[in-house]
C-alpha cells in the first residue's frame, strides 16, 4: 500500500480551533493596550493645558477659556477625545479640564482634571 500525504480534515480543525482560541485571548487584550494607549496621550495633553492654564493665570490673574488659550489637541488625541474647560469665577478662580471620549474610546469613558489637581474617574489615572 502507498502512503498518502498530506493533512486530515481532523488535523486541520485542531489548527483551526487553537488558532480560534489563541485570537479570543489576544484580540480583547490587545484592544486594552490600545485604549490604554489613547487615554495616557490624552491625561498628557491634560497636563499641557493645566500648564498653559497656570501660565496664563499668572499673567492675567484669571483663567482662560478654550477660544483664549487657543490650545489645540494632537492628531492622536483629536481623534478620541473632545475637549472643554469649564470656568469657576471662585473666589479663589478655578478651571475643570473635561475630555469626552468619542468613537472608539467611549467604552473607556470621560476624563476630568481641575485646577486643585483632582483627578477624575481615579481609576482611570
Amino acid at each position: 500500500m502507498q502512503r498518502q500525504k498530506g493533512f486530515t480534515l481532523i488535523e486541520l480543525m485542531v489548527v483551526i480551533v487553537v488558532i480560534a482560541i489563541l485570537a479570543s485571548i489576544a484580540i480583547p487584550s490587545y484592544r486594552e493596550y490600545v485604549i490604554r494607549g489613547h487615554r495616557r496621550a490624552a491625561q498628557a495633553a491634560m497636563m499641557e493645558i493645566a500648564a498653559q492654564q497656570q501660565q496664563y493665570f499668572v499673567a492675567n490673574r484669571a483663567y482662560a477659556d478654550e477660544d483664549e488659550l487657543g490650545y489645540v489637541l494632537p492628531p492622536e488625541v483629536d481623534e478620541h477625545y473632545t475637549y472643554a474647560v469649564a470656568l469657576d469665577p471662585g473666589p479663589p478662580p478655578g478651571f475643570t479640564i473635561n475630555l469626552t471620549a468619542k468613537g472608539s474610546q467611549i467604552g473607556d469613558g470621560d476624563l476630568a482634571l481641575t485646577s486643585a489637581g483632582v483627578k477624575t474617574p481615579a481609576t482611570k489615572w
